[in-house]
């Protein structure tokens, strides 16, 4: 991550490139994405993590011996088909095993500090990464194979926790998959409105991710700073996200809802605006944020879907983050290159400003219901 834009453009792709093999990656994603929380909930959430981490595996070794947009974007669908099936499955698993372990309550000080240990992972691996490239921007592709490898091999220890699965799953599956749909997004109206709002910040923080390299070369950074300051950012993440379930207890949900939500918008208007290295500070407010965003929003989600239906609602919400990425990126690394990164950034913080806006007052509404 820390030199994957400067990759692309070595090998000749502009930012529109990089927009467009990344929306083919979440509609890959998102045409398989509840389709594979369903095969989690049937077929168990360890074996459908056992699948993603081995396309993960492909993903990555495709990537490292390819040299134009066909390869990456080979590269890019067995990444997308390896994040669907782990999506959803992880955060099911990890709930309903506190469930069955009648710890409930802890899920989301234990989802806080998982967020937090793969960013802190993420931190020292970008810093890594980045000297990597100073040998060739090849090189961290063929270390990150081993580290695919290592994620598959751990997805083989995993234990599947006994859950409530979906009867008659293997046999009508089409049909339950509606039934789900129909229940997350309609009967729901409190979980339609989570699901709605946790998309609207995993589409923010997915589209800023990928503006962040482009962004540091606006700046004149070196390459080699890159991954210096991605490991900042990723520890901006993991210390919030340590301890989101304090912020949570300490913070009322609405106030907290509202907040976030302004913060995202601003850091995306800040960081169009200021175009010397103090939006690096900017960006640090948004990856707190994030830190903070991920587990809580999760936990709220979780409050709200039976245990049989948990991972495939789950897929709905990373289908629903990828169909808002694919349907606006392209359009954000158009302008990008027509116009100007910065306003690129302010047309995406104005639209996520809007879809967030229109979901939180329906979401503040049901919550004063339930209250």
């Amino acid at each position: 991550m820390p030199i994957i834009w400067l990759f692309y453009e070595d090998n000749g792709l502009t930012i529109t490139d990089l927009f467009v093999i990344q929306a083919i990656y979440s509609v890959a994603i998102a045409l398989i994405e509840i389709p594979s929380g369903y095969v989690a909930d049937v077929l168990g959430r360890k074996n459908s993590m056992v699948i993603g981490t081995f396309f993960g595996f492909l993903g990555i070794l495709t990537y490292s011996l390819s040299y134009g947009f066909d390869g990456f974007l080979l590269a890019a669908l067995c990444l997308g088909v390896g994040q669907s099936f782990i999506s959803g499955s992880d955060t099911a698993l990890m709930y309903d095993s506190l469930v069955e372990l009648d710890r409930r309550g802890d899920f989301i000080k234990l989802e806080g500090r998982t967020i937090s240990m793969g960013n802190l992972a993420e931190a020292l691996a970008f810093v890594i990464g980045g000297f990597l490239a100073e040998i060739s921007l090849r090189t961290p592709f063929y270390y990150q194979i081993g580290i695919a490898l290592a994620g598959f091999i751990v997805a083989l220890l995993l234990v599947e926790p006994k859950v409530h699965r979906i009867e008659d799953g293997r046999n009508k599956p089409w049909k339950n998959i509606k039934k789900i749909i129909h229940y997350a997004m309609i009967e729901s109206r409190i979980l339609r409105a989570y699901i709605l709002y946790s998309s609207v910040f995993g589409a923010a923080t997915l589209t800023m991710a990928w503006f962040a390299q482009p962004y540091f070369k606006s700046l004149n950074i070196e390459v080699v700073y890159f991954g210096l300051i991605g490991a900042g950012l990723n520890l901006a993440v993991a210390i919030p996200s340590f301890y989101a379930h304090e912020i949570e207890r300490r913070i009322k949900t609405k106030i907290l809802l509202t907040l976030l939500l302004v913060l995202i918008a601003t850091c995306y208007f800040t960081v169009a605006y200021i175009s010397n290295l103090w939006g690096i500070l900017i960006l640090l407010v948004f990856y707190i944020t994030r830190g903070v965003a991920t587990p809580v929003l999760r936990d709220y989600m979780n409050r709200n879907i039976p245990s049989n239906m948990r991972a495939t609602v789950m897929s709905i919400r990373s289908f629903i983050i990828r169909v808002l990425f694919a349907s606006t990126s392209p359009i954000f690394g158009y302008m990008a290159d027509l116009y100007s990164l910065q306003y690129a950034l302010y047309l995406s913080g104005a639209v996520f400003l809007c879809f967030g806006l229109m979901v939180l007052i329906s979401l503040l509404n049901l919550e004063s219901d339930q209250n």
